[in-house]
């Protein structure tokens, strides 16, 4: 597997990796963080979403939980009402942060939930219970979906499935079997995805909007720019054989996960009030169609701060996810005017006194009341003819007759 630390970042795909990092923290944190990297096929996408796995750090949960159980918040059917105690007694254990895939070939039962038939067929003591699926059996992690604008194409009720996980923050899934009780659980999982906009069946905005509306942001994934990047690209491609890696390289990838852990315990970074002011006006001036979109730019503006180690957020922080969390969500032309607007605004002075950020509001978004216009009482204009009163030669020019 290639080592997440060598891949080949350019222009093109730096943007992915910083939100891919993004949303790891996020998910560390107990908030799921979707996204969704959109662009031509061989440009990367589910190469560096997978290799995010050699930095997931563990998580704790209940001894043998399929659900993840978190020992200060049980949530699953079998721990959800159990003391603090009987959690003890029963222990707990360290295991990576679930990374999960739901392929094109998946059942509704083996994504959701079905029956356990381990435990029917048991010939000592056989009992019918459920056995979660790939979804609620992420919880605490991540679901990554390659292709998933075909998904979305051609398995209508996984991608339901998707829309109840993703429509709120934790999700909620149920899963159903005929003789068994209902279960329905809260599910803490980012959704991650991969799709080329250009082959069939086509975009995901145009083939479930509601389902593309639910990532937090969409990033779009560019070629190398330079011949030195290709270059890279292909010396990785050489030396990509399946192998150990090194103890220097092991290393690097421990720090980086310790690095993670710690700025995932970073939790009580807000948006400055003028901020969220500015959103708002963001949205009512632009009618931006989804609320999705300003929690996307609030929280990812969050977690950009983290990962910059700061500890206030800044108009610099929102300008860099504020494409990402509108690409899908307005039209290009919105799109341009938005940051075209933002932009020729930003820097009002280095040490501006109203904010402490160098950052004044623009004048687009200040919401004071315009004066009534006021006309000035000169004399109206000569007393308007009829067009029938004019000469020709007044009103149009004919062609000369021949």
């Amino acid at each position: 597997m290639k080592n997440y630390l060598q891949l080949t970042r350019h222009t093109g795909n730096a943007t992915l990796f910083l939100a891919a990092e993004m949303s790891l923290i996020s998910t560390l944190q107990g908030l799921p963080f979707h996204i969704h990297a959109e662009g031509l096929r061989g440009t990367g996408k589910t190469t560096i979403m997978r290799s995010v796995k050699q930095i997931l750090p563990n998580i704790t949960r209940i001894k043998g939980c399929l659900y993840n159980c978190d020992p200060n918040n049980p949530h699953c059917p079998q721990h959800a009402k159990l003391t603090p105690e009987e959690i003890a007694e029963i222990g707990t254990e360290e295991i990576p942060t679930p990374f999960l895939e739901i392929s094109h070939s998946a059942k509704i039962g083996t994504v959701a939930g079905t029956i356990d038939l381990n435990k029917l067929t048991n010939p000592t003591q056989p009992e019918a219970a459920l056995l979660p699926g790939i979804i609620p059996q992420a919880h605490r992690g991540i679901i990554f979906v390659d292709e998933i604008n075909r998904l979305a194409d051609t398995s209508p009720e996984i991608t339901d499935v998707l829309l109840d996980a993703m429509g709120t923050k934790p999700g909620r899934i149920q899963i159903e079997e005929t003789g068994l009780p209902l279960v329905d659980v809260s599910v803490s999982a980012s959704v991650w995805a991969a799709s080329n906009p250009d082959e069939e069946p086509g975009p995901l905005a145009e083939i479930r909007r509601q389902l593309s509306d639910r990532f937090d942001l969409v990033i779009p994934m560019g070629r190398p720019s330079t011949p030195e990047e290709v270059v890279d690209i292909l010396k990785m491609d050489e030396s990509s054989d399946d192998r150990e890696l090194s103890a220097q390289e092991q290393s690097h990838l421990e720090q980086l996960k310790t690095n993670i852990e710690n700025i995932a315990q970073q939790r009580d970074l807000e948006m400055p009030d003028y901020l969220t002011n500015f959103l708002a006006n963001l949205y009512i001036n632009y009618n931006i169609e989804s609320l999705r979109a300003l929690e996307a730019i609030r929280q990812a503006a969050i977690l950009h701060t983290c990962l910059r180690k700061r500890n206030q957020v800044i108009i610099s922080d929102i300008i860099t996810v504020l494409p990402l969390a509108l690409y899908h969500r307005v039209s290009p032309a919105t799109l341009t005017e938005i940051m075209n607007t933002v932009n020729s605004n930003r820097m009002m002075g280095n040490d501006n006194k109203k904010n402490g950020s160098g950052f004044s509001l623009p004048r687009f978004f200040q919401q004071k009341q315009a004066e009534p216009q006021q006309f000035a009482e000169s004399a109206p204009p000569e007393k308007a003819r009829s067009l029938r009163d004019l000469p020709e030669n007044g009103l149009i020019k004919k062609e000369k007759e021949s």
